[in-house]
């Protein structure tokens, strides 16, 4: 099983990045140095999530070449429209501490003002054609959000970054993504955000448990190799050192098709939709750098 993925513009990706989704500001360059050293060569932030410094710093300390690790951030919708998602790149890039950006994307498709939407994402690829980034894409855009999109820009994203899990699979959005050439790219990949009927996790799903029993391997190595092997790329995260390096620790066993098809037949269906939400009253500002 390959440890990288090819986007549709030919960069290549690693199959497993690490995330850093609500990890406190004053922890995030602890968190990514302890990834970075335990063989995660891709870090997803966002300017939303307030600690892009974090993640550059993490960086720095790390030692690693710039060009041995990709980075993806994302533009929250405060600064939607043109001119202001390029000012969003200059912020994201100085606080990364940066001069290119591997990977970035928008976080929502904003559906209260979807032109400012498209305006930013022509944004993304003024930054993609001057060089300033090396890919474009989205992130919790549904069908209709992604079809308009493509129907209005000229560059296809190279990702969709989207919850998906053995709970919420989301297999339309997934297909529409393969029909485009797009990578699903999986947040919370192991479901652990919300509890389900009976106060489940996937976490503590007994019929992922026992596949992990077969293979001397936990319910979240599980999950993240039924997502490599599915072809999506996936960003767990953590703070605690041992999780960070078991949930890379995923590309020695292969799950068979029998086992895949029993994850596939836990989903429960979708707890949020994206373009129910208001984003405008989540209150999120993006400071200068």
């Amino acid at each position: 099983m390959a440890t990288d993925i090819t986007l549709n513009n030919g960069v290549v990706m690693p199959a497993v990045g690490f995330g850093v989704y609500q990890t406190p500001p004053e922890e995030t360059a602890v968190a990514v140095q302890t990834a970075l050293e335990a063989g995660y060569r891709h870090i997803d932030t966002a300017a939303a999530y307030g600690n892009e410094r974090g993640v550059g710093e993490g960086l720095r300390r790390s030692g690693l070449a710039r060009e041995d690790v990709l980075l993806e951030t994302k533009v929250w919708v405060v600064d939607y429209g043109y001119d202001q998602t390029l000012h969003a790149f200059e912020k994201a890039s100085k606080k990364l501490g940066v001069d290119q950006i591997d990977l970035l994307i928008l976080h929502q498709a904003y559906p209260q003002s979807f032109d400012k939407t498209i305006q930013a994402y022509k944004a993304l690829e003024t930054l993609l054609a001057d060089g300033q980034v090396r890919a474009i894409g989205a992130s919790n855009f549904l069908p209709v959000r992604l079809e308009r999109l493509l129907d209005e820009t000229d560059v296809v994203p190279s990702v969709n970054q989207i919850e998906v899990h053995p709970y919420t699979q989301q297999r339309e959005l997934q297909a529409c993504n393969r029909q485009h050439g797009i990578l699903t790219q999986a947040w919370s990949p192991i479901g652990g955000l919300r509890t389900y009927s009976d106060g489940q996790t996937p976490l503590t799903d007994d019929a992922i448990a026992s596949i992990g029993e077969v293979h001397g391997k936990t319910p979240a190595q599980v999950m993240l190799r039924w997502h490599i092997q599915e072809g999506r790329q996936v960003i767990p995260k953590s703070v605690r050192p041992d999780r960070i390096a078991e949930n890379f620790d995923v590309f020695d066993f292969e799950l068979s098709a029998d086992e895949i098809s029993r994850i596939d037949a836990l989903e429960q269906g979708m707890t949020m939709v994206p373009d129910e939400l208001d984003f405008d009253a989540f209150g999120i500002e993006v400071p200068e750098a």
